[in-house]
């Protein structure tokens, strides 16, 4: 794992959208196409506004979404296809888009994307890390043991806490407890990886995840493993780090 370290946040995004848009590039010069995954939250907010501007050809890019709540309207302010709907679909226009519909039966719609996915695999995965070092929506314990594509998860304390401080529900209550996540292994597969973690708030993750054992109960330490993972930071995130 690679670890890029910048002032701002804004570098940082800058940074994380201009490697992955050169790894995008590079997988549609090799092979005519490129398939990604789009990650959501804050932590992505510079990427993903500097991403929009690289030069790509999005005509011949398939995109598949990280992970969404189960039981939560495409219109929530909170909704993750609303986020990525309006800062990347919108924008780009890809080839194709795969939304995480929370709305739909969690089991069937964990297939139906499974299947999508098993097609596609993965030149670059956008994400994030959690403040409880999750990844996606795979909260200590993950499962770094499923086949699977796409699962329900329970979401714990931690996660929905980060969700309501973040300002996307007006109150605790209101944060959904169980969610549809890509899997641990199907990141893992992604070809590359761009990690990109701003902000304080992540420090104490962020140190975990750099120093900390593989383990399940800090989800991101898996990173650690793959053959092509840069961790984007910024002098706050990468505050604890010795």
């Amino acid at each position: 794992m690679e670890i890029i370290i910048s002032d701002t946040k804004e570098e940082l995004g800058k940074e994380a959208a201009n490697r992955g848009a050169e790894l995008i590039c590079k997988a549609i010069s090799e092979k005519g196409e490129a398939n990604i995954i789009v990650a959501t939250g804050a932590s992505q907010f510079e990427m993903l506004n500097e991403l929009v501007n690289e030069n790509i050809d999005w005509t011949k890019v398939t995109a598949f979404h990280l992970d969404e709540y189960i039981g939560i309207s495409k219109m929530h302010p909170a909704s993750f296809r609303k986020y990525l709907k309006e800062r990347f679909v919108d924008i780009v226009s890809p080839k194709e888009f795969n939304y995480v519909n929370g709305e739909t039966d969690p089991v069937s719609e964990c297939i139906r994307l499974g299947n999508l996915i098993g097609k596609r695999p993965i030149d670059v995965a956008f994400i994030g890390i959690g403040e409880n070092g999750h990844l996606a929506f795979n909260d200590p314990p993950a499962d770094f043991e499923t086949e699977e594509a796409y699962i329900t998860v329970q979401l714990d304390e931690k996660c929905r806490l980060q969700q309501l401080g973040e300002g996307w529900f007006p109150a605790f209550d209101d944060v959904p407890d169980k969610a549809i996540s890509m899997s641990i292994k199907q990141i893992m597969k992604s070809k590359t990886i761009i990690c990109s973690v701003p902000d304080s708030r992540k420090a104490k993750a962020v140190k975990s995840v750099v120093e900390e054992p593989v383990t399940p109960m800090i989800p991101s330490t898996i990173l650690r493993q793959h053959s092509a993972t840069w961790l984007f930071l910024d002098k706050y995130s990468s505050s604890l780090l010795a």
